[in-house]
């Protein structure tokens, strides 16, 4: 216990923390704070403390994992990802980030290597992240199953997140410039909601393409469902096998997959497929600060092969294969409100969860959403929206077009807003 001891005593600077040892043992850190009930933490299991001790970048969060570390009632494990990140000096998990400089290098090149998606370990990675049941996604997206950020153009404690999602494909819809006729490609499409929310704003044909079995099954089928099957297309494929020229691409939440290694063959191959007066649009969490590197834990638990870039990183290397960068967009705070909803949601639906899984399982979901929401919210993390051309008469020469498209697209959407068919007051409404 000790060594942990040793941390916590340096770490905590800010609120009360009280933790019981295995053994009844209690330690106490930080200080009390009028009106403020203290966090407590037990440690369940004699090697709990060593474990997150020794490990940091992945002790805590596999602790919880297998019911090691109990955050005692009325807080849960992510209001102990928010105090620890509340006392990190720097952004979200600074003090857990690996110490010295042969344990940052080998960290580093690591997570270099697992970034190195060839197609089989691509495939294989999505599937990981992606193939999970549909009644998991069920229980926590919005109802459009839009596994990326959404936009609070409004307060987010009042905006539902159906709502916030909607008002991101209309922002996103807008900055494509999209006209008539053409033909759009959507990499990494998903659930298939924003390839059918094109379609059905605009008259325009749609190929969506994706990695996971389940996703484009089900893209299908919604397909299907909304009569679009005939203008909107979807096939389980490679980004790199797709053939062909596009008047647009949008990629929302792919770059993060891709790897580093691999952002030229991206930009090469994307370059080739649109058209000369084309348009691309790309939505991906990015870095605020410099290049980084994946922590542990996250690579091994939640999205193998994946890695959040630096701005610098993606113009670089767009630069260097044809492209021009017309309108940088850093989305601050939008995706920890989409956390924290997530979470909550996610909380909502324990019991399922487990029946679908285990506990294990749950609880790993429930660290990867809570240290997620604390990265976006006090860490360095944020959204781009890029858009690039490769001729700059491609676009208006202002901005306003965008607002313009996105106000004409929410309007029509005005009194469209659905409803998460699992919130609990339409229900007890039912009932």
């Amino acid at each position: 216990m000790w060594l942990l001891d040793t941390f916590l005593k340096s770490a905590i600077k800010r609120g009360h923390l009280i933790v019981t040892n295995h053994d009844g043992t209690t330690l106490q850190y930080g200080a009390p704070e009028n009106g403020v009930q203290p966090l407590r933490i037990r440690l369940t299991h004699r090697k709990a403390a060593n474990h997150i001790a020794r490990y940091p970048q992945v002790g805590a969060g596999e602790a919880f994992m297998w019911g090691w570390l109990e955050v005692e009632e009325p807080h849960d494990i992510r209001d102990l990802v928010l105090f620890v990140t509340r006392n990190a000096k720097r952004e979200a998990g600074a003090s857990l980030k690996p110490k010295g400089p042969l344990r940052k290098a080998a960290q580093k090149l690591l997570a270099k290597a697992d970034s190195v998606n060839l197609r089989g370990k691509a495939r294989k990675n999505a599937e990981h992240t992606y193939n999970l049941t549909r009644e998991l996604y069920e229980r926590f997206l919005d109802e459009d199953r839009q596994y990326t950020m959404a936009y609070y153009r409004e307060d987010p404690e009042t905006t539902s997140l159906e709502k916030a999602q909607l008002d991101k494909k209309a922002h996103l819809a807008a900055k494509m410039y999209i006209k008539p006729g053409q033909r759009l490609l959507d990499i990494g499409c998903g659930w298939g909601g924003f390839a059918l929310y094109l379609a059905r704003h605009y008259d325009v044909e749609v190929m969506g393409v994706a990695l996971a079995p389940d996703q484009i099954a089900f893209c299908k089928e919604r397909a299907e469902e909304a009569g679009l099957a005939d203008r909107v297309k979807f096939a389980l494929m490679d980004y790199r096998d797709v053939q062909g020229t596009f008047d647009r691409i949008s990629s929302v939440g792919l770059l993060e997959h891709v790897g580093t290694p691999h952002y030229p063959q991206f930009y090469e191959h994307t370059n080739r497929l649109l058209k000369a007066d084309g348009v691309m649009i790309s939505h991906c969490c990015g870095r605020a600060g410099p290049p980084g590197f994946t922590d542990k834990w996250t690579r091994k638990y939640i999205f193998p092969g994946g890695y959040i870039p630096a701005l610098s990183e993606l113009v670089t290397q767009s630069e260097k294969h044809g492209w021009q960068v017309m309108d940088v967009e850093a989305m601050r705070f939008h995706y920890s409100h989409t956390l924290k909803e997530w979470y909550k949601r996610t909380v909502l639906h324990r019991r399922e969860i487990t029946e679908l899984y285990d506990e294990r399982f749950y609880r790993m979901w429930l660290f990867y959403l809570a240290g997620a929401e604390q990265s976006f919210r006090h860490g360095d993390m944020v959204n781009w929206q890029i858009q690039y051309v490769k001729d700059r008469e491609a676009i208006p020469m202002t901005r306003e077009y965008i607002e313009a498209e996105s106000a004409r697209l929410r309007a029509a959407d005005e009194g469209k807003v659905p409803r998460w068919h699992l919130d609990p007051a339409l229900r007890e409404a039912a009932e």
